[in-house]
């Protein structure tokens, strides 16, 4: 739902509306941004993880690593760089 609210304490609300004096932006915009960075700061951590979990698994990891190098030969696949 467009214009939903959102409650938060107020010392984080002081926060987003000096950090929005600071930058000229729009606190909504601040927390979309946020949220955003969180997101993907989130997808990196579970990325990571899931490559620590294979790594201890030799052949899933050999696996990966014969196909890493499956894909790095189409590096010179002789097309010139757009």
């Amino acid at each position: 739902r467009p214009g939903s609210m959102i409650r938060v304490p107020d010392a984080t609300h002081n926060i987003l509306k000096e950090l929005a004096n600071d930058t000229g932006e729009q606190m909504q915009d601040l927390l979309v941004e946020a949220v955003e960075a969180m997101r993907r700061r989130r997808l990196l951590e579970l990325t990571n993880a899931a490559y620590a979990e294979m790594r201890e698994d030799a052949a899933a990891w050999q696996d990966e690593q014969d196909e890493r190098t499956a894909w790095d030969v189409t590096l010179a696949d002789g097309l010139e760089a757009e």
